[in-house]
């Protein structure tokens, strides 16, 4: 099939505005302004939307579309184990006031985005893909962890 991948990745995504989608997306690259999901909601489940990034806070990448409401996830590095962690440690604050801890591999003030891996190992979200013009501040290193 050269080059093309039919592997599905599970995510929800934050609208700007505060609504948000689950489902399944093949097509999503940062490189590109917009991909595809195919909803799991029961209201609209299996219908395709096309997302424009642009309009977006971030993009989850999930192990669950339900997570674990039960589970109270670490947000700062002082409440984990980081001695197993590679990357810049990286702390983001929202427009909205939301903040995400983790590391980064590629941040740079630059990109339409990054990818964010969240502090918590047992965190429902495997890495977030951040949009730039969604935040309002981040921090890197030490200044990540207060």
């Amino acid at each position: 099939m050269d080059g093309v991948t039919t592997d599905r990745n599970r995510i929800v995504v934050r609208f700007k505005d505060g609504r948000l989608l689950k489902g399944f997306t093949h097509d999503f690259t940062p490189v590109k302004d917009s991909f595809h999901l195919t909803s799991e909601l029961e209201s609209d489940r299996g219908q395709i939307h096309e997302i424009f990034c642009p309009n977006l806070k971030a993009i989850f990448f999930v192990k669950t579309l339900n997570g674990n409401v039960n589970y109270k996830e670490k947000k700062r590095f002082d409440e984990v184990d980081t001695s197993g962690l590679r990357g810049i440690k990286i702390k983001v604050e929202f427009n909205d006031g939301e903040v995400l801890r983790g590391i980064s591999l590629g941040y740079s003030r630059t990109r339409k985005g990054f990818f964010v891996i969240p502090v918590d190992p047992n965190s429902n979200n495997e890495r977030v893909y951040v949009i730039s013009n969604a935040v309002r501040d981040v921090k890197l290193g030490s200044a990540a962890e207060k």
